[in-house]
C-alpha cells in the first residue's frame, strides 16, 4: 500500500468510473482510497438533470476535492442530452470557419461556453475537450470530432472554444498529444503505430504547442506508437511527456493518460505495469474505465511516493466558479445562455 500519510492530502493519481445512476458501497469505499484523486462519468451514469444533481451530491459528501470528468465534446460525444444543450460535431465549425471565419469563432467559444455552464450547475470540474487532432480522413475514431485538417484552423477555433470555457468556470483539456488524426486503427481496440518521423509530425503537435503558449490547462495523451521516436505509446513514453511536451513544448499543467482499458494500453502489460509507465513517463492522472478489476489491482498493488507537484496540478483543475448550483431551466433565462443557445442551434443537422 502507498503512504496514506503522504497522500491524503493531495489528489491521488488514478481517475475510476462507476457502473450506475448512483453510487454503491464499493463506489464509495473505493473514492476514499487514497490513490484515487477523479472520477469520470458516461452516458450510462445518466437519466435525467435531477437524478445527476443527486448523483454528484452523493459523489461530493463522499469525496469534496475530487476531480469529476466527463468526455464531452459534442456530437457524438456528448454524454448528457435529455435537459442540456446538444452540441454538433466540432467539424461542422470548421466547416463554418472556411466560409465565415468570425462566425465559426464565435460559435466554438459559444460550444465552450455552452458545455462549461451546464456541466457547472452540477458541479462538475472539467469536460475532456476540445480535440486538438487534426481531420485528415484517415482516422473513424476521430473524424468528425476534429475541428478541421488545418493546424491553424484548429488553432483559432481550440481557442475560442478555451476562452469560451475559461470564462465559465473550466480548464480545457487538449486531446490527444501529438495527434490521433493521421491513425486508421482505433486505440480503444488495438495499438496504432504511426511510422512518421518527428519531423513529419510537426503539422499534428502545432495546435498543442500554439494552445499551451495560450494558457491550456491540461493536455490527455494518445495511446499510439511512433517506433521512429520511442519504443512505447506516447502515452507511457518519458520521451514524449516529459522531454518533448514539458520540456520542448513549455507545458506545465496536467497530463492525463487515456484510458488505461484501452487497447492501446494492453500491449503494455498489467495494469499496474501501465500505470507504473505513465507515471514514470511524468503523467499526473491515469483514468481506469470500465474495467473495476483493473482499478481494484492498481490500488491494492502500486506503490509510490507523494508527488507534491502532481498533486499540485491536480488540485487547481477544480473549477473555479459555478452558476449557483442552480437548475438548468435557471441557466436557460440568461441572455447568454440564449443567445449562445440560439447560434448553436443554427449549427445543428436539420
Amino acid at each position: 500500500m502507498p503512504d496514506q500519510h503522504l497522500l491524503q492530502s493531495q489528489l491521488g493519481p488514478v481517475m475510476l468510473d462507476v457502473e450506475g445512476l448512483q453510487l454503491d458501497a464499493e463506489d464509495k469505499e473505493l473514492l476514499q482510497h487514497p490513490l484515487v484523486g477523479g472520477i469520470i462519468l458516461f452516458g450510462r451514469n445518466y437519466a435525467d438533470p435531477d437524478q445527476l444533481e443527486k448523483l454528484m451530491r452523493d459523489i461530493r459528501e463522499c469525496r469534496q476535492d475530487i476531480l469529476v470528468a466527463v468526455d464531452y465534446e459534442g456530437g457524438r460525444v456528448q454524454r448528457f442530452r435529455d435537459g442540456f444543450t446538444l452540441l454538433p460535431p466540432m467539424r461542422r465549425l470548421g466547416e463554418l470557419f472556411d466560409s465565415d471565419p468570425g462566425s465559426a469563432r464565435q460559435a466554438a467559444e459559444d460550444c465552450g461556453w455552452m458545455i462549461a455552464s451546464e456541466l457547472r450547475v452540477f458541479d462538475i470540474d472539467l469536460s475532456f475537450a476540445p480535440v486538438l487532432d487534426l481531420d485528415t480522413g484517415k482516422s473513424g475514431v476521430i473524424g468528425d470530432r476534429a475541428f478541421h485538417g488545418k493546424p491553424q484552423v484548429v488553432i483559432e477555433l481550440a481557442i475560442a472554444f478555451m476562452r469560451g470555457m475559461a470564462s465559465a468556470g473550466m480548464a480545457a483539456t487538449g486531446k490527444h498529444y501529438p495527434g490521433h488524426g493521421q491513425v486508421v486503427p482505433d486505440s480503444h481496440v488495438e495499438l496504432p503505430i504511426d511510422e512518421r518521423s518527428y519531423d513529419e509530425l510537426v503539422a499534428d503537435i502545432a495546435p498543442f504547442a500554439a494552445l499551451i503558449q495560450a494558457g491550456l490547462p491540461s493536455v490527455m495523451m494518445a495511446h499510439i506508437l511512433y517506433p521512429a521516436i520511442d519504443n512505447l505509446p506516447a502515452s507511457l513514453s518519458h520521451d514524449w511527456v516529459t522531454q518533448r511536451l514539458r520540456g520542448e513544448l513549455g507545458f506545465k499543467g496536467t497530463v492525463f493518460t487515456d484510458d488505461l482499458s484501452m487497447g492501446g494500453a494492453a500491449a503494455m502489460g498489467s495494469y499496474v505495469d501501465r500505470a507504473m509507465l505513465a507515471l514514470q513517463a511524468g503523467c499526473d492522472m491515469l483514468p481506469v474505465c470500465n474495467h473495476r478489476a483493473g482499478v481494484i489491482e492498481i490500488l491494492d498493488r502500486l506503490k509510490i511516493a507523494a508527488n507534491p507537484e502532481a498533486g499540485q496540478r491536480l488540485s487547481v483543475l477544480r473549477a473555479k466558479s459555478t452558476n449557483g448550483k442552480a437548475p438548468l431551466t435557471d441557466l436557460a433565462k440568461l441572455t447568454r445562455w440564449q443567445e449562445a443557445h440560439a447560434r448553436i442551434a443554427s449549427l445543428m443537422p436539420a
